[in-house]
């Protein structure tokens, strides 16, 4: 199962892939669409191409999202909001169900704790899957957005496959 992570954000939007064999976790590629300056509506639409793109590229199975915490600066947290709607529509409309998780959730199930800062994300990753290269720290939140939605993938099946027995 391949899984894709977006870490969304107006300006760069990170990403990652990461795929599970047999239990096991393994890095396929990591990135940032960067959507530059100008006009909302055109940064919107580049993020929007780049992701399909990756999407296309990829072909995930799975995609999880951050979700988005509000900030005091309204007009900011509306930006982020819109890019978030844009990495929430992507996968799914190439038909991939999409996870959200809040940003505490997603360090508690890389770190181990819900505060967990952007060095202790990279770390973490890198200890995951070593000699890799990331792109840079969204690129890392993405892949630990992804590692979230893999996990809790994982522990889903095991509670379907012990209810199945438990039934039988």
């Amino acid at each position: 199962m391949r899984v894709l992570g977006i870490d969304p954000g107006l300006r760069s939007t990170g990403w990652g892939v990461i795929e599970q064999v047999n239990g096991r976790l393994a890095h396929v590629a990591n990135g940032i669409c960067c959507s530059g300056e100008g006009v909302l509506a055109e940064r919107l639409l580049s993020l929007h191409d780049q992701l399909c793109a990756i999407v296309a590229r990829h072909a995930p199975d799975a995609a999880a999202v951050e979700q988005t915490f509000v900030n005091r600066d309204g007009a900011g947290t509306l930006k982020l909001g819109q890019a978030r709607g844009i990495a929430v529509l992507v996968p799914a409309r190439a038909g991939i169900a999409v996870g959200e998780y809040a940003p505490n959730a997603v360090k508690k199930a890389v770190v181990g704790v819900g505060h967990a800062d952007k060095r202790q994300i990279d770390h973490m990753v890198r200890l995951q899957f070593p000699g890799i290269q990331i792109a840079g720290p969204d690129a890392a939140d993405a892949l630990a957005i992804a590692l979230c939605h893999a996990f809790h993938l994982s522990a889903g099946g095991r509670l379907a496959a012990a209810l199945a027995r438990a039934g039988a």
